[in-house]
Protein backbone atom coordinates (compact mmCIF):
# COMPACT_ATOMS: atom_id res chain seq x y z
CA UNK A 1 0.00 0.00 0.00
CA UNK A 2 1.30 3.12 -0.64
CA UNK A 3 1.65 5.92 1.75
CA UNK A 4 -0.42 9.12 1.81
CA UNK A 5 0.94 12.38 -0.14
CA UNK A 6 0.59 15.31 1.75
CA UNK A 7 -0.71 18.43 -0.04
CA UNK A 8 1.56 21.61 1.16
CA UNK A 9 0.55 25.35 0.39
CA UNK A 10 2.70 28.62 0.68
CA UNK A 11 0.99 31.38 0.89
CA UNK A 12 2.78 34.93 0.15
CA UNK A 13 0.78 38.02 -0.80
CA UNK A 14 2.06 38.38 -3.96
CA UNK A 15 2.47 34.71 -4.87
CA UNK A 16 5.71 36.22 -7.01
CA UNK A 17 8.87 34.76 -5.49
CA UNK A 18 9.06 33.31 -2.20
CA UNK A 19 5.93 31.04 -2.00
CA UNK A 20 6.67 30.04 -5.33
CA UNK A 21 10.14 28.84 -4.64
CA UNK A 22 8.94 26.73 -1.42
CA UNK A 23 6.34 25.42 -4.18
CA UNK A 24 9.44 24.56 -6.29
CA UNK A 25 11.63 23.01 -3.48
CA UNK A 26 9.62 21.44 -1.70
CA UNK A 27 8.31 19.60 -5.23
CA UNK A 28 11.75 18.66 -5.83
CA UNK A 29 13.06 17.30 -2.72
CA UNK A 30 9.73 16.03 -1.20
CA UNK A 31 7.87 14.95 -4.22
CA UNK A 32 8.08 11.01 -2.95
CA UNK A 33 5.75 12.42 0.07
CA UNK A 34 4.61 16.01 -0.98
CA UNK A 35 2.55 17.87 -3.25
CA UNK A 36 3.38 21.10 -3.35
CA UNK A 37 1.72 24.51 -4.16
CA UNK A 38 1.53 27.97 -3.63
CA UNK A 39 -0.76 30.88 -3.46
CA UNK A 40 -1.08 35.04 -2.46
CA UNK A 41 -3.63 36.68 -1.00
CA UNK A 42 -3.37 39.76 -3.49
CA UNK A 43 -1.28 37.58 -6.36
CA UNK A 44 0.96 40.02 -8.70
CA UNK A 45 -0.26 37.94 -11.44
CA UNK A 46 3.32 37.23 -12.93
CA UNK A 47 6.05 35.44 -11.29
CA UNK A 48 9.93 37.48 -10.87
CA UNK A 49 12.05 36.82 -13.51
CA UNK A 50 14.49 36.24 -10.51
CA UNK A 51 12.68 33.64 -8.62
CA UNK A 52 12.64 31.98 -11.71
CA UNK A 53 16.39 32.36 -12.46
CA UNK A 54 17.66 31.26 -8.95
CA UNK A 55 15.60 28.29 -8.96
CA UNK A 56 16.80 27.11 -12.71
CA UNK A 57 20.41 27.77 -11.07
CA UNK A 58 19.97 25.23 -8.49
CA UNK A 59 18.70 22.93 -11.00
CA UNK A 60 14.53 23.64 -9.55
CA UNK A 61 11.65 23.33 -11.32
CA UNK A 62 9.71 26.36 -13.08
CA UNK A 63 7.81 24.55 -15.20
CA UNK A 64 3.52 25.42 -14.39
CA UNK A 65 5.12 28.29 -11.85
CA UNK A 66 2.52 30.84 -12.12
CA UNK A 67 0.76 33.63 -9.46
CA UNK A 68 -2.28 32.93 -8.65
CA UNK A 69 -5.29 33.69 -5.94
CA UNK A 70 -5.30 31.67 -2.51
CA UNK A 71 -9.09 31.39 -3.54
CA UNK A 72 -7.93 28.16 -6.06
CA UNK A 73 -7.61 26.38 -2.34
CA UNK A 74 -10.90 27.01 -1.24
CA UNK A 75 -13.50 26.15 -3.46
CA UNK A 76 -14.73 22.55 -4.85
CA UNK A 77 -12.54 20.98 -6.65
CA UNK A 78 -9.62 21.79 -4.48
CA UNK A 79 -6.68 19.62 -3.13
CA UNK A 80 -7.44 18.82 0.91
CA UNK A 81 -4.39 20.72 1.88
CA UNK A 82 -2.71 18.94 5.07
CA UNK A 83 0.04 21.97 5.82
CA UNK A 84 -0.07 25.32 4.93
CA UNK A 85 3.12 27.74 5.36
CA UNK A 86 3.14 31.60 5.38
CA UNK A 87 6.53 32.76 4.27
CA UNK A 88 5.77 36.65 4.09
CA UNK A 89 4.72 38.76 7.13
CA UNK A 90 2.15 40.42 5.55
CA UNK A 91 0.26 37.04 4.71
CA UNK A 92 0.66 36.24 8.78
CA UNK A 93 -1.11 39.06 9.75
CA UNK A 94 -4.21 38.78 7.12
CA UNK A 95 -7.17 36.70 7.70
CA UNK A 96 -6.66 33.55 6.01
CA UNK A 97 -9.90 31.86 4.06
CA UNK A 98 -11.48 28.83 6.20
CA UNK A 99 -9.31 25.93 4.58
CA UNK A 100 -11.53 22.88 4.48
CA UNK A 101 -9.64 20.00 6.45
CA UNK A 102 -8.38 22.20 8.93
CA UNK A 103 -5.11 21.76 7.89
CA UNK A 104 -1.39 22.46 10.42
CA UNK A 105 -0.48 25.69 9.93
CA UNK A 106 3.05 27.56 10.56
CA UNK A 107 4.64 30.85 9.92
CA UNK A 108 8.07 30.91 8.04
CA UNK A 109 8.67 34.34 7.53
CA UNK A 110 11.64 35.23 5.13
CA UNK A 111 12.57 38.84 4.15
CA UNK A 112 10.94 39.89 0.80
CA UNK A 113 14.22 39.69 -1.72
CA UNK A 114 11.88 41.50 -3.98
CA UNK A 115 11.50 44.51 -1.83
CA UNK A 116 15.35 44.97 -2.23
CA UNK A 117 16.62 48.30 -3.45
CA UNK A 118 20.11 47.73 -5.31
CA UNK A 119 22.06 46.70 -8.01
CA UNK A 120 21.31 43.90 -10.13
CA UNK A 121 24.18 41.78 -7.99
CA UNK A 122 22.47 42.63 -4.70
CA UNK A 123 19.35 41.96 -5.78
CA UNK A 124 20.01 38.05 -7.20
CA UNK A 125 21.61 38.03 -3.84
CA UNK A 126 19.11 38.45 -1.72
CA UNK A 127 16.79 36.15 -3.83
CA UNK A 128 19.97 33.27 -3.20
CA UNK A 129 19.95 34.27 0.31
CA UNK A 130 15.65 33.48 0.30
CA UNK A 131 16.33 30.28 -1.69
CA UNK A 132 18.78 28.93 0.82
CA UNK A 133 16.51 30.08 3.74
CA UNK A 134 13.55 27.94 2.26
CA UNK A 135 15.15 24.72 0.98
CA UNK A 136 16.71 24.85 4.22
CA UNK A 137 13.25 25.26 5.98
CA UNK A 138 12.26 22.52 3.86
CA UNK A 139 14.66 20.38 4.55
CA UNK A 140 13.85 20.06 7.81
CA UNK A 141 10.13 19.52 7.58
CA UNK A 142 10.60 16.65 4.60
CA UNK A 143 12.95 15.23 7.37
CA UNK A 144 9.68 15.02 9.92
CA UNK A 145 8.10 11.75 10.84
CA UNK A 146 4.80 13.38 10.75
CA UNK A 147 3.15 9.83 10.95
CA UNK A 148 4.85 9.21 14.34
CA UNK A 149 4.36 12.73 15.51
CA UNK A 150 0.87 13.96 17.27
CA UNK A 151 -0.52 17.02 15.70
CA UNK A 152 0.26 18.74 19.10
CA UNK A 153 4.32 17.77 18.79
CA UNK A 154 3.79 18.23 15.16
CA UNK A 155 2.64 22.01 15.01
CA UNK A 156 5.81 22.72 17.59
CA UNK A 157 8.61 21.53 14.87
CA UNK A 158 6.28 23.64 12.34
CA UNK A 159 6.92 26.57 14.63
CA UNK A 160 9.89 25.70 15.37
CA UNK A 161 10.84 25.24 11.59
CA UNK A 162 9.96 28.97 11.34
CA UNK A 163 12.33 30.62 13.93
CA UNK A 164 15.45 28.94 12.25
CA UNK A 165 17.77 30.92 10.58
CA UNK A 166 16.86 33.86 8.43
CA UNK A 167 13.38 34.36 9.98
CA UNK A 168 12.40 37.48 9.21
CA UNK A 169 11.86 40.09 12.24
CA UNK A 170 7.90 39.72 11.85
CA UNK A 171 8.25 36.28 11.91
CA UNK A 172 10.07 36.37 15.41
CA UNK A 173 7.36 38.72 16.70
CA UNK A 174 4.99 36.21 15.53
CA UNK A 175 6.75 33.25 17.78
Amino acid sequence: MTDKKYNVLFLCTGNSARSIMGESILRKDGGDRFNAFSAGSHPKGSVNPLAIKVLESFGYPTDGARSKPWDEFTGEGAPKLDFVFTVCDNAAGEVCPVWPGQPMTAHWGIEDPAALEGTDIEKERAFVLAFRYLRNRISIFNALPIKKLDRLALSAKLREIGETEGASIGAKAHA
